[in-house]
């Protein structure tokens, strides 16, 4: 497969970093959200791993510069616990949630 070739995944709500390099996911994580908040889906968990904390830290810096980003916070145990992060949007329509 070709590195630069588009890559289907579906848009579920949930999105796993794991096979994806940290420069990848500054473009990645917009376009995912602006897929789901297309699709109508506002809540979104977004699976960085736990390691030692860089791809959360980007994720979380990336998520602070998003307009459409309501708040997110780190999953409870039973989503990943701090491996993951859960994102609230705001609709398209504009409403505040």
């Amino acid at each position: 497969m070709d590195e630069n070739e588009p890559v289907d995944f579906p848009i579920d709500g949930t999105l796993d970093l794991h096979m994806f390099r940290p420069r990848d996911v500054k473009e990645l994580v917009p376009t995912y959200l602006a897929a789901c908040r297309e699709q109508g889906i506002l809540q979104v968990r977004i699976i960085h791993g736990k390691g030692v904390g860089v791809m959360r830290q980007l994720v979380h810096d990336l998520l602070d510069g998003l307009p459409e980003v309501a708040c997110y916070r780190l999953a409870g145990e039973d989503g990943g616990g701090w491996g993951a992060t859960i994102v609230v949007l705001r609709p398209l329509n504009g409403n505040t949630i």
